[in-house]
């Protein structure tokens, strides 16, 4: 996924958690709860550790290397010190392996032990932002009080070919040649490189396709299939019994347009071949792993990297909780704090998904979690 950053910074980062009062903001409302009701709590610790583990090793990089993702909030109401994300995702994979040491159920989907372990903000959605972004969009109109819009992303299960055919004759390009052995920095400060110059919709007319071509073309899709690569970020091909990750790796630097539908966007992808499914990083040479049903994407510029966030739902009628680690994000989440983006799992197209997740409801109530110090 892809980022767009930056805000307006007011640090209080000597301010804890465990001390917020409450805040009467027009919008968005984080404030100090410890109260959580009756529900289920799915399983998925070692996965959640996973996720938690390799974001850590991001974050250690330190902030002088990401700063815009790198940091403990850049908002004065949840502005902590960085140390402390760090010490929650360390945590997390602490508990996991006494547990798995001490042969016992996950204490991680346990609430009494989360609420004994965590300092828990809620998290109330920006309404107003929502509201100035909602015409046609009936669930950015309906946004409760209480709840954040919980959107779900998906790997996309893909087919392709190698060469083009007529049903498959759009591509997943590689970097064009011309910034190939270029780092991000060197090719940002050139603005004459081929994927500043084209958009989206040159690039499906065929500009690539030159003698010689302007870039690699990695694997060839159906139209629907890159559009929905675009979308997820992410593309997952099975090939003689191997499953091939394709991840987006940089962008032409169009702003994705939010008011236009997917297919009209000028706003195009590179992609990368890479060894699985993965989440946020500042250029494709090193993005976190991330693992479905434990990974959201959200506005982590605002908010900061690594955040470990409680989601609430309902599914099938049920009160649901499940831990995640805020390891993505994408172009929808520049100034968004009513929204997040649950990654849920592995599907071959919209149906396939709707299928296996239709019983989610489409708002959570969210908290933030700190480790108690």
């Amino acid at each position: 996924m892809n980022f767009i950053c930056c805000y307006l910074r007011k640090p209080l980062s000597t301010i804890l958690l465990l001390t917020l009062p409450t805040f009467s903001l027009a919008a968005p409302e984080f404030r100090t709860s410890d109260a959580l009701g009756k529900g289920d709590w799915p399983e998925y610790s070692e996965d959640l550790c996973s996720v938690a583990q390799e974001t850590l090793t991001y974050l250690k990089q330190g902030s002088e290397y990401d700063p815009a993702a790198i940091h403990g909030g850049k908002l004065s109401q949840i502005a902590v010190p960085q140390a402390r994300i760090e010490s929650t995702l360390a945590f997390i994979c602490q508990v996991v392996q006494e547990d798995r040491q001490a042969g016992r159920a996950s204490r991680l989907a346990d609430p009494a032990f989360i609420q004994k372990s965590f300092e828990l903000v809620q998290w109330s959605p920006d309404r107003a932002r929502a509201a100035s972004l909602s015409e046609g969009k009936p669930l950015l109109q309906k946004i409760p009080q209480d709840k954040l819009l919980l959107t779900k992303y998906y790997v996309r299960m893909a087919e392709g070919s190698d060469v083009k055919t007529a049903d498959k004759p759009h591509a997943l390009y590689g970097l064009p040649y011309d910034e190939a052995k270029l780092s991000l920095d060197e090719a940002d400060s050139l603005p004459s490189l081929t994927r500043a110059r084209l958009g989206k919709q040159a690039v499906l007319a065929g500009a690539l396709e030159t003698e010689p071509a302007l870039a690699p073309p990695l694997i060839w899709l159906s139209r629907a299939d890159l559009e929905g690569a675009l979308l997820q970020g992410t593309a997952v091909l099975e090939q003689d019994g191997k499953r091939r990750y394709f991840n987006v790796h940089r962008n032409n630097g169009i702003a994705y347009d939010r008011t236009r539908k997917p297919e009209e966007q000028e706003r195009y992808w590179y992609f990368k071949e890479v060894p699985g499914v993965l989440g946020y990083g500042r250029d494709a040479d090193y993005k976190i792993p991330v693992k479905p049903r434990v990974t959201v994407a959200g506005d982590i510029f605002q908010l900061g990297l690594g955040r470990l966030i409680l989601l609430e739902t309902t599914e099938s009628g049920q009160t649901t909780y499940r831990l995640t680690v805020l390891a993505d994000t994408g172009g929808a989440f520049a100034d968004n704090l009513y929204q997040l983006d649950w990654l849920s799992g592995y599907y071959r197209d919209w149906d396939h998904y709707h299928a296996n997740n239709r019983h989610i409801s489409d708002y959570a109530r969210t908290w933030l979690l700190l480790k108690k110090e």
